[in-house]
């Protein structure tokens, strides 16, 4: 992963630093964020990393009301936070459409979801939870495939200013029940170790 620092212009708008975000062309197939108002680009994710998301996703599915959705490419916006956050899953209520957004505000989410990479590991662990946190986003769970003590799950909720209560904590193999409004069981037997 690298990072781009935008301007070391303390006086930098957020609108200026989406506007940059927006109108830059990025190496395709990247994922390009802000995090705490530095652009990030990663590159694609892994196979292993693709399939832990996908059979999330598939359990999502049969949960989530018709008239939501589920986003693998979905930027929120966290502006309190300098942060166009791009989760590798964000469930949220269809928002609505229009053909210039590039993003929604990150309130809308009810449920993000990332499966971290060893490069990226500590900005799920910090700076994102951080900010869905500030956001309000009701529910984060992080797939922490480089844990220090192993491959784990890890759900957090009741967000309070920029922190989250761990409510469970699982290894691979074990399960992690998601409360309402999803009322599931995260099946994590399914997922791929390295």
């Amino acid at each position: 992963m690298s990072a781009l620092t935008v301007s070391e212009d303390p006086e930098q708008s957020w609108d200026d630093l989406v506007r940059f975000w927006e109108e830059m062309e990025w190496p395709e197939g990247s994922k390009v964020e802000i995090i705490e108002g530095i652009i990030t680009v990663s590159p694609v994710p892994t196979v292993l990393h693709n399939v832990i998301t996908g059979c999330i996703q598939r359990r999502l599915y049969s949960v989530i009301p018709e008239d939501w959705g589920i986003y693998q490419t979905m930027a929120i916006a966290v502006p309190s936070r300098m942060g166009m956050l791009m989760p590798d899953l964000v469930v949220t209520p269809r928002p609505d459409h229009r053909e210039a957004d590039s993003h929604i505000p990150a309130a809308l989410a009810e449920l993000v979801v990332e499966v971290d990479s060893r490069t990226n590991a500590g900005h799920d662990r910090v700076s994102k939870p951080a900010a869905y946190a500030a956001a309000g986003i009701p529910l984060y769970l992080l797939v922490d495939r480089w844990a220090p003590d192993g491959p784990t799950v890890t759900l957090y909720g009741e967000p309070k200013g920029d922190v989250y209560r761990p409510l469970s904590t699982a290894k691979f193999g074990e399960a992690v029940k998601l409360p309402a409004p999803f009322d599931m069981v995260v099946d994590t037997t399914e997922f791929p170790v390295d």
